[in-house]
């Protein structure tokens, strides 16, 4: 990543990281995604998240002295209900800025996720690019990250290469697809899954990759053992866009918005009631403080920030990104105090109007848009 957030310094970080490990396949595809992934925060987009309005009651806002900005995770306290959600991790490159996430999140008490760990799953070469997260931010709530591939042994290894708090098991059919060296065989994942959670010594939250989780899906993974999802929605990075754009032929180029955006797959997971026994955790288009709280309104416990806290950090390094996720902190504070809502879980009760084409998709599958402009009312 040219001119990257390792080229803005501020950080006092001596990385330590071997750029000549990155001739392997692994590295460069890490690097890559970097790459186009800053590309894709280049083009602001519209995305569900603008189809989403809160009904404005003046008289109801609190002092903001009253309101709680803390959350509960996978049965840890947060003092924030929002996160550095996964990014990268695997090459020099992605080290380095892992380790830049690392100290921002230790400096705000971020809870912070790396990318996949399976780079240094096969090339403990690789390893440093990761351990760097903890090194950085010794105390801090961090997720490991594997996908179903991996053998409940290697899930629990990626977990100890860490320290981690919790494992992130990614599941992304639809990037495995378009990727030239991708996975072709998704039927065992289920059990994979399910043996996954059986062996890990932490929570497990099983997330998508920006294609969002549909309800069905949450309730297979509820059958399955799973207790915390992310539905990681359309509206971000599109890892779609981003592998057709790696394949020399462009095959997949009509791709571009496949899934269910971060609303829908929120809105379906609660309506006409949440699935039993699940917490929700959101990311996916993220792109403001008000999308944060329309996310906890929906039903998030806490919401994933990926793409634009990397061009954050890329544009004004370490400690431009610390400022940022503060005054993320002060808005959202702010937006709640607005809206009545002393805590994160007070924010379910507010009115919400949906429109546009978030509408009809969600009228489609069922959603009562009535009873969630008047949400307000039953409470």
């Amino acid at each position: 990543m040219s001119g990257s957030a390792s080229a803005s310094g501020q950080t006092g970080v001596s990385d330590g990281f071997d750029p000549s490990a990155d001739a392997n396949p692994d590295s460069r595809r890490k690097n890559d995604h970097i790459r186009l992934a800053l590309a894709q925060q280049q083009v602001p987009k519209r995305n569900a998240f603008d189809d989403l309005r809160f009904v404005h009651h003046s008289l109801r806002a609190v002092d903001q002295s009253q309101v709680s900005l803390a959350t509960r995770v996978c049965g840890s306290d947060w003092p924030l209900p929002f996160y550095i959600n996964a990014m990268t991790g695997g090459s020099a490159e992605a080290g380095r800025i892992n380790a830049q996430l690392a100290q921002a999140a230790a400096a705000t008490g971020l809870a912070m996720a790396t990318g996949s760990q399976h780079a240094a799953l096969r090339r403990p070469e690789l390893e440093p690019t990761f351990t760097t997260v903890r090194k950085q931010n010794p105390s801090g709530f961090v997720f490991a990250n594997v996908g179903p591939t991996v053998s409940p042994g290697q899930a629990v290894r990626a977990v100890e290469m860490l320290a981690a708090s919790a494992l992130q098991v990614h599941i992304n059919p639809v990037q495995e697809a378009v990727m030239t060296e991708g996975d072709r065989d998704f039927g065992s994942w289920p059990a994979r899954i399910q043996a996954i959670v059986a062996a890990s010594p932490v929570p497990v939250v099983v997330k998508e990759v920006g294609f969002g989780l549909s309800r069905p899906t949450i309730e297979r993974l509820a059958s399955l053992g799973v207790r915390t999802v992310d539905v990681s929605g359309r509206g971000g990075t599109d890892f779609a866009v981003i592998e057709n754009e790696r394949r020399a032929d462009r095959a997949y180029w009509y791709m571009d918005s496949w899934g269910l955006s971060t609303v829908l797959s929120l809105l379906t997971a609660g309506w006409p009631e949440p699935v039993a026994g699940v917490e929700l955790l959101a990311s996916g288009g993220v792109r403001s403080p008000l999308d944060v709280v329309k996310a906890l309104a929906l039903g998030a416990r806490a919401v994933g920030v990926s793409g634009h806290f990397l061009a954050t950090l890329n544009e004004r390094g370490t400690n431009g990104l610390i400022d940022e996720i503060r005054e993320w902190s002060v808005q959202v504070r702010a937006l709640m105090s607005l809206l009545g809502a002393r805590t994160v879980a007070d924010l379910t009760a507010s009115d919400l109007l949906l429109t546009g084409p978030t509408a009809e998709e969600a009228r489609l599958l069922g959603v009562p848009l009535e009873s969630l402009a008047r949400r307000s009312a039953r409470a």
